[in-house]
């Protein structure tokens, strides 16, 4: 292994790099397990590098790039039983001049279901949905103290929505731009029936679609919990919802069972917090000088809440 060069904190990494830091979490995973993990395989990750062994999977990022697998470390052992995967263990390594920050988990069964739910049957999507809904649920019903209450309460990041005011203030920095009129009109239109302000009174995932979830037949278990937060629920049903392609529907109907949620509120709050990623998204990016690959899909996504009232207008 080079020990004279560190890991890059950007994920633009080079062949080169991306295999010493697999041979990095080998390393790590044998140490810990005293026994050899086999081949580590790379997993899709827009901020860590991930292998995953036999057995276990390790996540590595530069110890003084961002801070959210710290996050994720404190909550790993306090998290309602069958929540996540089991953390092992967790330490820095010396790599070069810098020191890598690892975490290592037993590996989880099951595959990454991907956003949009692709090449999956409608039954078995009701299934996954009616049992993410009960994972989250979990989440959301559990009762932190101490450590793991005061990691959601410090989480520095809050995406989608906040309050009226700043939604509002969101849409008229968009106003500026070339963004259709018409489009532009329905989000006013979502904004102004949203509440004053968000709550912050239950543990949230805020990171839930369906690239965080491993899903084995009925069996799905959620991942990676760097964003989790206080918030309330519908801050994760969105996510899960709106991830669920064609299957939004299905989702929408096992979060309303299982929770007793009216239907029509809960598509509310969705619509709203729908409303307030996309505006997010769209604001930062024509804010760009150059515009961003993924904007016309942002655009796409936009067209769909507003023309397509995705939130309301059931599949025939």
């Amino acid at each position: 292994m080079d020990q004279d060069k560190p890991l890059p904190r950007r994920l633009d990494a080079t062949p080169q790099d991306l295999d010493r830091a697999r041979e990095t979490a080998h390393a790590i995973a044998a140490k810990i397990t005293g026994c050899d993990p086999g081949t580590m395989v790379t997993a899709a990750s827009m901020s860590h590098y991930v292998y995953i062994g036999r057995d276990v999977v390790v996540k590595l990022v530069d110890a003084g790039g961002h801070t959210r697998l710290d996050r994720e470390i404190a909550l790993a052992p306090h998290l309602p039983t069958g929540l996540g995967a089991p953390l092992i263990a967790d330490g820095r390594e010396p790599l070069g001049t810098c020191a890598v920050r690892y975490a290592c988990f037993t590996r989880v069964a099951g595959t990454c279901p991907g956003i949009g739910l692709p090449d999956v049957d409608a039954a078995t999507a009701g299934r996954w949905a009616e049992q993410a809904v009960q994972r989250l649920h979990e989440l959301h019903t559990w009762k932190p103290v101490d450590e793991p209450a005061d990691t959601l309460r410090g989480s520095p990041v809050h995406e989608g929505f906040v309050s009226r005011d700043a939604l509002t203030a969101e849409l008229d920095r968009l106003a500026a731009t070339n963004l259709s009129r018409h489009l532009l009109t329905g989000l006013r239109a979502i904004a102004a029936d949203a509440p004053p302000h968000a709550r912050y009174d239950v543990p949230v995932h805020a990171d839930c679609d369906w690239d965080n979830w491993l899903a084995d037949d009925e069996t799905v278990t959620l991942l990676d919990f760097e964003r989790a937060r206080y918030g309330e629920p519908a801050d994760d049903w969105t996510l899960l919802a709106v991830t669920s392609g064609p299957h939004l529907h299905l989702a929408l109907d096992a979060i309303a069972n299982t929770t007793a949620t009216d239907r029509a509120e809960l598509r509310a709050a969705c619509e709203l917090r729908d409303a307030a990623f996309i505006a997010e998204d769209l604001r930062k990016a024509l804010d760009q000088p150059e515009t961003p690959a993924w904007l016309p899909e942002r655009i796409h996504d936009l067209e769909g809440l507003i023309d397509g009232r995705r939130w309301w207008r059931r599949p025939r």
